[in-house]
């Protein structure tokens, strides 16, 4: 587009880690259940730290910073985005759960709803999952979560990358909040 010029970060107006800590975060919060991938891992606290995301949940096998690998795609957002590590994430969402939290799991499986019919509801804290890169989400916890939820593909692979997947619905569900 003529005459459009790009801006420069310091244009940008984007928090300090301090004025991020203090704002009002958005109700989500992300666990990443068996995330093997360290670039995943930073590309989700880069897209929390985009939305104001409360808290993300590192479970299981998932790394946790700081590492040079989730630093290099986190680009400081571990700085800025609240975490915690749980080893057992059924334990986790149970627990939740006990304080109203609606479990998300993303996944494809029977009786989903498609990401484009998902209606958030006001005022509900919901805790969105991403699983496994190659395995998914475990199916004890997709059988314990409120709602599972597909992405709608349309080509020839079965599934998209983790980081994309997180992308795609934190911003769809942030956006409908």
């Amino acid at each position: 587009m003529e005459g459009s010029r790009k801006l420069k970060n310091s244009e940008l107006d984007r928090k300090t880690v301090e004025e991020f800590k203090a704002s009002e975060k958005t109700p989500l919060l992300i666990i990443l259940d068996n995330i093997r991938s360290l670039n995943n891992i930073g590309s989700v606290f880069r897209t929390a730290d985009a939305f104001l995301i409360e808290k993300i949940y590192l479970c299981g096998i998932t790394a946790t910073p700081p590492h040079k690998d989730i630093q290099k795609t986190a680009l400081g957002a571990t700085d800025t985005v609240d975490w915690e590590y749980q080893k057992d994430t059924l334990e986790l969402i149970q627990g939740l759960k006990s304080q109203h939290v609606n479990i998300l799991s993303i996944e494809q499986a029977e009786n989903a709803t498609m990401l484009n019919d998902f209606i958030p509801e006001r005022n509900q804290k919901y805790a969105i999952i991403f699983g496994n890169e190659v395995k998914g989400v475990q199916q004890q916890v997709v059988s314990e979560s409120d709602t599972v939820i597909e992405i709608p593909q349309f080509g020839s692979k079965h599934s998209l990358n983790i980081s994309v997947s997180a992308g795609v619905a934190i911003w769809d569900i942030f956006n409908k909040m």
